[in-house]
């Protein structure tokens, strides 16, 4: 493959500006495309052939208005006021008149025909339906709906939003990312004392997440997309472009300080630190593609978006960066000086990785346990993990669905928030009245019922849809127990009655996508690791190395998931996020995280630990070979952990709290794999086990392919070409990175 990498990268730089303008034609391509022709991304995470969604097909079979989008109108009386005076009913009902002028509305229930009013008379909902699923409920009738509520906000009504209709639009600003870009080219200027040799990774960067977005949302027109795969895209395709980028300009410049001259410098910086950015994009590619193994469509195809800015990264790094780094020229010399970084780098300064690398190495049993010991309690907190999905109650303070879910629990009580929909299908029997009602008597007798809903029965009287409202709130143990008990309960009574239930609503919804991604973790995860473990055996021509490198990623993943839960589920720190209460963790998390952090911190093991095989190789010394590997990579990999961590962090600013968890668990995860993992633990590891570390056998050498991504076949066949015995002499010093 180094070879192959070495002759691209020179003819790069040869039509560097026919390569230029082609990515940039590309990029106006990909924008006139994605704009013209992008879809709407929807907010939903169902689950084919889950109970819940079996429910759903049902009603949306049996019952057409049943699935209709709805947004519920929650009023609350001024003080000394109630819904029932004149003024504020009379505020409210024109509230309705204005609603009703939107075409699109069929139905609205109001508090005063259908007595939804809590018992002090003080806070009331209204239901309005419109005459389409939630997720195509246009703009302009959303702008409608909330102009109408001015009516009633102008009487003095508090006035709140909630239902199935997104309101409160979380599209991403682009002010964190900004940010995150900013500091991530602060990183780079400290990094290469160049403040044009730090604008070349996020230039590229920019480019790639821009056509890889496009890409995304020209997709988004045939498939259903998430908001949150758009998100995730934008936040690897930033941090894996910057990354790729840093790592080839990186050994560029490195090798200029050796004495290359440009185009051979570039064609050896594709060949070696290029071969490593294809084996580690394509890790995280396999990774995120994997996903799809859990069968859940709306996890696969968020995996498939990434994955595609992820490919686009690649390619940029290897094609596009090379032709910007021969414009360049001698610019990006690292003996050049600039007004800001008066004094070069040279390779004195990178005193401080062999320094890091000597200390672990000096320390290894000690440090490796203190390690273990601290990464395992930060995991503690996962062993009580729950799943679930986000309510409104789980959103910023000011949002009106917050208040709303609020205004509800206060009057209506807690289980308000997250009522179940009960189907009734009573088969065709002919007493279906009576039998409706004895499974509805049978459903009032559940623990933890608070109050249910009189059958309300579709045309053809065979089929009955009852509202169960719970006691408790909708991400509770009790209520997931509320469900259960209603499927596997009451089997005697559907047997005796010979009548089917069916349980749906958006908590019955969000338990189904819950266990779904519990049983799929494992199997995601065995995937996961088999494929580290193969992949690493490839390249590292080891037994072992491989196996700790899993080892190390299960910790890094598990004290990730850790400080999720300790801050999102057990409520500590909420306040410095913007977020109001406690909630369980995003259900499909877990199994993201495992994705995309298993691609990252392979990205780390092999520009490490490929620096420490490649001295190994030279010279046999083992120990020798470790610090050597930390002194010559931990600048570049330091560099690169901040940027991601700088990227990934600057989601934790956004309103959304999915994103606001992405963001903390990939920004810890990041941070405890570059840092505590690969540039501390490995090195430890690496000199416990010494030689013992590069143990193959024999016959499993025979059939394992050769990867090289060292590029030691490419270096030996130019050393042996080579016309004069400088190149020779530098066939060591070009290698090193």
């Amino acid at each position: 493959m180094a070879q192959y990498l070495y002759h691209f990268g020179k003819w790069s730089y040869r039509k560097r500006r026919l390569v230029v303008t082609g990515w940039v034609v590309v990029l106006i391509a990909a924008l006139v495309i994605g704009l013209s022709f992008k879809g709407a991304t929807s907010s939903e995470f169902s689950i084919p052939g889950t109970k819940a969604q079996e429910a759903i097909d049902l009603l949306g079979k049996e019952f057409p208005g049943a699935n209709g989008g709805t947004v519920r109108l929650i009023f609350a009386a001024p003080d000394g006021k109630t819904l029932d005076s004149p003024d504020v009913k009379k505020a409210i009902m024109a509230t309705f008149e204005q609603a009703r002028k939107d075409k699109n509305v069929v139905a609205i229930l109001d508090p005063f025909t259908l007595k939804t009013v809590s018992k002090d008379n003080q806070i009331g909902y209204a239901d309005v339906i419109y005459n389409v699923n939630a997720q195509k409920v246009t703009k302009e009738s959303k702008a409608q709906i909330v102009q109408s509520a001015d009516a009633a906000r102008n009487a003095g009504v508090q006035t709140e939003f909630g239902g199935s209709v997104q309101l409160t639009d979380f599209e991403t600003s682009p002010v964190p990312e900004v940010i995150g870009v900013f500091v991530a080219y602060a990183i780079l200027a400290f990094t290469f004392a160049s403040l044009l040799a730090a604008g070349l990774p996020i230039i590229t960067a920019v480019i790639g997440v821009g056509i890889g977005i496009m890409g995304v949302m020209f997709v988004s027109r045939f498939v259903t997309m998430t908001s949150t795969a758009t998100i995730l895209a934008i936040m690897l395709g930033l941090a894996v472009g910057i990354d790729y980028a840093l790592f080839i300009v990186s050994r560029h410049r490195q090798q200029l300080a050796e004495g290359l001259e440009i185009e051979e410098s570039i064609g050896r910086s594709v060949a070696t630190a290029g071969s490593a950015v294809v084996f580690a994009g394509l890790t995280v590619i396999i990774a995120l593609a994997g996903l799809s193994v859990t069968g859940i469509p709306f996890l696969s195809i968020m995996g498939l978006a990434a994955s595609f800015t992820v490919l686009i990264a690649v390619f940029i790094a290897i094609n596009l960066i090379p032709a910007f780094i021969g414009m360049a020229g001698h610019r990006l010399s690292p003996a050049r000086k600039t007004r800001m970084f008066r004094t070069p780098p040279t390779a004195n300064q990178k005193t401080v990785s062999l320094r890091w690398g000597r200390f672990v190495t000096r320390f290894p049993v000690i440090i490796l346990l203190i390690g273990i010991v601290s990464l395992t309690v930060i995991s503690l907190p996962a062993l009580h993990m729950r799943l679930g999905l986000p309510d409104n109650g789980a959103k910023a303070k000011e949002t009106t669905e917050h208040k709303g879910y609020e205004l509800l629990s206060k009057g209506f009580g807690s289980g308000f928030n997250g009522p179940l929909l009960v189907v009734i299908d009573v088969i065709g029997k002919k007493d279906s009245k009576e039998t409706a009602q004895k499974v509805t008597k049978e459903l009032t007798a559940l623990p933890n019922v608070a109050y249910v809903s009189p059958p309300n029965w579709n045309q053809t009287q065979k089929i009955a849809l009852v509202s169960v409202v719970p006691t408790t709130g909708p991400n509770t143990t009790e209520t997931k127990d509320l469900v259960n008990s209603i499927r596997n309960g009451t089997d005697a009574l559907q047997k005796q009655e010979e009548v089917k239930l069916l349980v749906t609503g958006v908590t019955a919804v969000n338990i189904d996508v819950s266990d779904k991604l519990n049983s799929a973790l494992p199997v995601f995860a065995l995937v996961v690791v088999g494929l580290a473990i193969v992949l690493l055996a490839l390249v590292f021509r080891s037994l072992l190395v491989p196996l700790k490198s899993v080892i190390g990623f299960l910790l890094s993943l598990t004290s990730s998931l850790g400080v999720v839960v300790f801050i999102f589920q057990d409520g500590h720190f909420l306040s410095w996020l913007g977020l109001s209460q406690s909630a369980p963790i995003l259900s499909f998390l877990p199994v993201l995280v495992t994705g995309v952090l298993f691609g990252l911190a392979m990205d780390y093991e092999v520009f490490l630990v490929s620096r420490m095989r490649e001295d190994y190789i030279h010279t046999g010394k083992a120990r020798e070979s470790v610090v050597m590997g930390v002194g010559h990579s931990g600048r570049v990999v330091t560099a690169a952990g901040l940027i991601m961590a700088a990227v990934f962090a600057s989601f934790i600013f956004t309103e959304d709290p999915i994103t606001k968890a992405m963001g903390v668990a990939l920004t810890f995860g990041v941070l405890v794999d570059a840092f505590v993992v690969r540039m501390t633990l490995v090195p430890a590891v690496m000199v416990l086990l010494g030689r013992a570390a590069w143990y193959l056998p024999k016959w499993l050498d025979r059939i394992m392919p050769n990867i090289d991504i060292e590029g030691e076949s490419l270096l030996k066949q130019l050393t042996d070409q080579a016309p004069d015995k400088n190149l020779k002499a530098r066939k060591d010093a070009g290698s090193s990175r």
